[in-house]
């Protein structure tokens, strides 16, 4: 009976891995510098993201299909420390999803539709403010100290991916902390992902 037991808990535990499942999260906090074949070889076998900063693309990659979109990182360069607009590095997971339904170029602010619908700005124009449109993907930290907890807190720092009125923008770094993506692109993203999808940021 105990072996029957110890295979039971083996195959629960190997589902919520396989599937995603955000219940039974992978402890990342003793990778202190998780490179890219870790995290890909951690999550081969379910659907994860990659965001390469250097590149300026975030492609998400299924057991069977890969696809890559353009993004905008930040303009201040790479971080985490609270308030300097940075963008993150590490192992993150989604930790909400918003918008879902809502109208390509819907404006949320503190997550919240604003009523407002935008023509995203095709071309290379910096607008004052930072626009938030269309869908958000909340971001999570896993790697305590680098990403998540005190003053360098991914979800407290409101680090999402999301779409943006400044799409002719994207390919650059341009945003105040968060992955941009064009209105389009993060539809299709949102519809593929789920709460406790994985995104490596690197």
């Amino acid at each position: 009976m105990k072996n029957l037991f110890n295979y039971s808990v083996y195959l629960v535990l190997s589902s919520a891995f396989f599937y995603g499942c955000s219940v039974i999260p992978l402890d990342y906090s003793s990778y202190e510098n998780i490179n890219l074949q870790k995290f890909s070889e951690m999550n081969k076998n379910r659907t994860h993201i990659l965001i390469n900063l250097a590149k300026q693309e975030l492609t998400i990659k299924s057991l069977y299909s890969s696809k890559t979109y353009p993004i905008s990182s930040s303009a201040y360069g790479i971080g985490s420390v609270r308030d300097s607009l940075m963008t993150p590095l590490g192992a993150h997971i989604i930790s909400e999803k918003i918008g879902k339904g809502a109208k390509i170029g819907s404006v949320f602010k503190a997550r919240k539709f604003t009523g407002e619908v935008v023509q995203p700005i095709i071309e290379k124009i910096d607008i004052k403010e930072d626009v938030i449109t269309t869908r958000i993907l909340w971001l999570d930290g896993l790697e305590i100290g680098k990403n998540k907890g005190g003053n360098v807190d991914s979800k407290s720092r409101y680090i999402y991916i999301h779409g943006t009125a400044e799409e002719g923008l994207i390919g650059e770094p341009a945003s105040l902390g968060c992955i941009r993506m064009k209105n389009m692109d993060v539809i299709k993203l949102f519809n593929r992902v789920r709460k406790g999808t994985q995104v490596l940021i690197y």
